[in-house]
C-alpha cells in the first residue's frame, strides 16, 4: 500500500500535464519591447493553471522578469506580471508552470520589435474625412468565408438582420474607389469575432478580443488591409467596445472571478441615460443602473473596475494599435463604462502614442454634456476624461430639423447656428467628429423625405464647418431605405459589392444620373477640402441667420472661404455689405461646387435649398 501511495504521488504532476497538454490561452498572445511602460500582465488560461507556480526559464534577471503572480477565485486562471527591461531583445522567452517544483507546462512567449516610429504615429485629425463602413454590408470579396463550420450564424442575404457576407477582402477590393472619392480615413464597425446566434453582423458583441471574425477574414487579412490603406495615404480607425462583450464570449462559461461582469438578481437593462454621468444631482440608483445595467441580453456588462479586466482591456487596445498599425480608435458606448477606468484607458494609450486620436461615442443631446467627455474640459467635479475627440450628436440632431422646418425665431437653419455658437463648451472644437448619419440612426436622406437638395446641404455643411467630418457608407450613392424600418434595413448592401448584383454602384456606368450627380458633388467637395487648410483647421466666423440665409467664413493666413446656405424654397439674391468685415479685402471668388468665377461678390445669387461655397480672391 505504501508503494502504491508513493507511485500515485509521483504520477500526480504527470496527470496534470495530461490534462493540460497545452495552455488554452495566453493573452495578449504576444507583445513588443520598447514601450514606455515596461510592465505586461499575461492572462493565462488552462485547466487548474492557477494551482501552479510560474517562472521564466534561464537567467533573464534585468532583462525580462516576473514581478508578481496573481491567483484568483477560478483556478483555471493565472495572471502573471512581467517587467520587460531596456536590455531585452526580440525573441522568445519560455514560461514554465510548475507543481511541486516540477514543470508541468511550458509556453514559448514571443516579444517582438516595434516598427520604427510606431510611438510617433499621427492619428486622424481635422485634416481628415472619415468614411464609416459596416463591413458585412459593403462588399463581399470572398464568398468562401460567408459560412464557417462551427460558427453559429450563417449568411442569409434575404434577411435584413442576418449576415450578408461582406468582408475584409470586399473592402480591400474597393480601396481605390474610396481613394478616388476623396475620403482619407476609414472607420469600420467591429471586425473582431462575434460568434453569436443572431445579429452577429454588426460586430458589437465580441466573443474574442484578439481575433478577427473568420467570416470577415483573418488577423493577417486585417493587417494586410491596414497596409493597403496606408499605401494609399489613408488612415485606419478601429471600432472597439470596453463596456460589454457578447454572451457567447469564451470566458462567459468560465469567468475568472465573480466580479468580472456586473451581476443582477435577474436580467437588468441599462437605463441608457448617458447624461446621468455628468449630472451633479443624480441618484445612486440611476447612476448604478446606467453604468452597471446590461446594454442588451446578449451583451454582458463588463466590470472594468476589476483590476485584471482593466489591465486586459488597456493592453488589448495597445496590442491592436501596434499589431495592425492603427491611426485611431472609435470607442463604442463610451460613457457606459466606469468613467475612472476609461480615463485611465485613454491616458495609457496616449502615453504610448502621444499623437494618436480616439473618438468616443458619447450619445447625449446637449453640447455641455458632450463637452464633459472631451479631454481638457474643466468639469466642476474635477473629472478629466483624457478622451481627445467626441461625436457631435447635438449638431446631428439640429441637421435633422434644420432643413425640414419653416424659418422662425428658433427654428430652421438657426438651429445650426445655435449649436455652433455653443462651442465655448468644448476644449477643442476642431477635434469633434461631425456627421449627418451613421449606422445607429436613420439615413439622412430618409429623414429629409428623399430631398437630395437637403442631403447636399447637410454634406456641404459638415464638410465646411469646424471639426472632423464623418460620412456613412453609401451616402455618396444616395442609399436610402425609408425611415424607422429597423437597423438591418438602413444598413443595406451596396449594389455591386456582391457577385450577381444587377448594378454596380461602385462604377459610374452602374449608377443612374442622380447617383452620379451626388457622387460628383461629394467628390468635388472632398477633393477641395483635402487642399484647403482653412476648411480643415482655419478659424470660423459666422453671422446670425436672417430670412433663411446662414453665412459663415473659414479662414487662415493662406486663404478665406465664404459659405452661404439658402434654406428657402426660392432662389435668393443677397446683398453682401453685411459681411464687409471679411469681403472688403476681396474683389472676386471662385464657386467651388460649380467651378465658376464670381467677378462681383457684392451681390450673390443662391439657388433654393442649396449652398454656395466661394474661395475668395483679392
Amino acid at each position: 500500500m505504501k508503494y502504491i501511495i508513493q507511485l500515485l504521488f509521483l504520477l500526480f504532476p504527470l496527470c496534470l500535464t495530461a490534462q493540460q497538454e497545452e495552455i488554452r490561452r495566453i493573452e495578449p498572445p504576444f507583445w513588443w519591447i520598447g514601450f514606455k511602460d515596461p510592465s505586461l500582465q499575461l492572462m493565462v488560461y488552462g485547466k487548474d493553471i492557477g494551482k501552479t507556480q510560474a517562472s521564466i526559464a534561464g537567467n533573464l534577471k534585468g532583462i525580462v522578469e516576473i514581478t508578481s503572480v496573481h491567483k484568483v477565485y477560478n483556478p483555471d486562471y493565472l495572471f502573471v506580471d512581467l517587467k520587460i527591461g531596456e536590455a531585452s531583445k526580440p525573441g522568445f522567452i519560455t514560461l514554465n508552470f510548475s507543481l511541486n517544483k516540477r514543470v508541468v507546462v511550458s509556453f514559448k512567449y514571443e516579444l517582438k520589435a516595434r516598427q520604427p516610429g510606431s510611438a510617433a504615429r499621427k492619428g486622424f485629425s481635422n485634416a481628415d474625412v472619415i468614411y464609416l463602413i459596416m463591413p458585412d454590408r459593403f462588399a463581399n470579396g470572398d464568398t468562401a468565408n460567408d459560412n464557417i463550420a462551427g460558427m453559429k450564424e450563417k449568411a442569409d442575404r434575404t434577411k435584413p438582420d442576418s449576415r450578408h457576407g461582406g468582408d475584409i477582402k470586399g473592402i480591400a477590393n474597393h480601396l481605390d474607389y474610396l481613394k478616388e472619392l476623396g475620403v482619407t480615413a476609414l472607420w469600420m464597425t467591429p471586425l473582431v469575432e462575434n460568434d453569436q446566434a443572431v445579429y452577429s453582423y454588426h460586430g458589437y458583441s465580441c466573443t474574442d478580443y484578439y481575433k478577427i471574425d473568420p467570416r470577415f477574414g483573418s488577423n493577417e487579412d486585417y493587417v494586410k488591409l491596414s497596409g493597403e490603406i496606408h499605401k494609399r495615404g489613408m488612415k485606419l480607425i478601429m471600432d472597439q467596445v470596453l463596456n460589454h462583450c457578447g454572451s457567447g464570449h469564451w470566458w462567459m462559461n468560465d469567468l475568472p472571478s465573480a466580479d468580472w461582469i456586473n451581476h443582477w438578481p435577474e436580467f437588468t437593462r441599462s437605463n441608457y441615460r448617458s447624461g446621468s454621468v455628468s449630472d451633479p444631482y443624480v441618484s445612486t440608483a440611476d447612476s448604478s443602473l446606467f453604468s452597471r445595467g446590461w446594454f442588451d441580453k446578449t451583451m454582458p456588462d463588463l466590470n472594468q473596475r476589476n483590476p485584471f479586466l482593466e489591465k486586459y482591456l488597456i493592453q488589448n487596445s495597445i496590442w491592436w494599435i501596434e499589431y495592425a498599425g492603427l491611426d485611431g480608435i472609435r470607442q463604442d458606448t463610451h460613457p457606459y463604462s466606469f468613467k475612472d477606468v476609461t480615463s485611465e484607458w485613454c491616458k495609457r494609450l496616449l502615453e504610448e502614442y502621444p499623437s494618436f486620436n480616439i473618438v468616443g461615442e458619447c450619445w447625449v443631446n446637449y453640447p455641455a454634456t458632450v463637452a464633459y467627455w472631451q479631454k481638457g474640459k474643466r468639469n466642476s467635479d474635477g473629472y478629466n476624461s483624457n478622451l481627445p475627440s467626441v461625436f457631435d450628436f447635438p449638431l446631428h440632431d439640429a441637421l435633422i430639423q434644420a432643413f425640414n422646418e419653416k424659418e422662425g425665431w428658433n427654428t430652421g437653419i438657426l438651429r445650426l447656428y445655435e449649436i455652433i455658437s455653443q462651442d465655448f463648451s468644448y476644449p477643442n472644437p476642431l477635434n469633434i467628429v461631425t456627421f449627418a448619419d451613421n449606422h445607429d440612426v436613420n439615413r439622412y436622406l430618409d429623414t429629409q423625405n428623399d430631398d437630395i437638395r437637403k442631403l447636399k446641404m447637410a454634406m456641404a455643411f459638415i464638410l465646411t464647418t469646424r471639426g472632423i467630418p464623418e460620412i456613412f457608407y453609401g451616402t455618396e450613392l444616395l442609399l436610402t431605405t425609408g425611415a424607422d424600418k429597423g437597423d438591418g434595413t438602413k444598413r443595406r448592401d451596396v449594389e455591386g459589392g456582391w457577385p450577381g448584383d444587377k448594378r454596380d454602384l461602385f462604377t459610374s456606368s452602374g449608377r443612374n444620373t442622380a447617383e452620379n450627380d451626388m457622387y460628383l458633388f461629394m467628390k468635388t467637395l472632398l477633393d477641395y477640402r483635402k487642399s484647403s487648410t482653412s476648411l480643415q483647421s482655419g478659424r470660423l466666423v459666422h453671422f446670425i441667420p436672417r430670412d433663411g440665409i446662414y453665412t459663415y467664413f473659414r479662414y487662415d493666413e493662406g486663404s478665406t472661404v465664404m459659405i452661404v446656405m439658402n434654406n428657402n424654397d426660392e432662389n435668393q439674391i443677397i446683398e453682401t455689405s453685411r459681411y464687409n468685415e471679411f469681403l472688403k479685402r476681396f474683389s472676386s471668388g471662385r464657386d467651388i461646387i460649380r467651378n465658376n468665377e464670381i467677378r462681383d461678390i457684392t451681390k450673390l445669387t443662391v439657388p433654393a435649398k442649396s449652398v454656395l461655397i466661394i474661395e475668395l480672391k483679392h
